[in-house]
């Protein structure tokens, strides 16, 4: 499994209005049918140069998925979030091979 993980550093001046994009923004990408879920967490650790963090972790269902994705969906994906925050909002993207999971049960 490989996790597709966007980090992003939101301006704080439209931290709600992203907020608010983006838990749209997550279902589009999910509907393009390359991942099989998605998580949006807040980076805890604060940032010398302000604003407010963000991390989305796709899980793709395969390498050959993500590829797909990045083929024929992320550029439009991509380019209406530049439309409506441009630079204030700067992002990476990383890829995570899931090597082993570990889950624990109480009772």
């Amino acid at each position: 499994m490989i996790i597709y993980n966007v980090t992003l550093n939101i301006d704080e001046t439209i931290h709600q209005k992203w907020l608010e994009w983006v838990k749209e923004h997550i279902p589009q990408v999910l509907s393009t049918g390359h991942f099989t879920e998605a998580k949006l967490t807040r980076v805890l650790v604060k940032e010398d140069l302000g604003g407010v963090t963000y991390s989305i972790q796709y899980r793709a269902k395969s390498r050959e998925a993500l590829e797909l994705y990045y083929k024929n969906d992320a550029d439009r994906l991509r380019q209406n979030a530049l439309k409506n925050f441009g630079d204030q909002v700067l992002s990476f993207r990383t890829e995570l091979e899931i090597i082993d999971e570990y889950t624990v049960n109480f009772k």
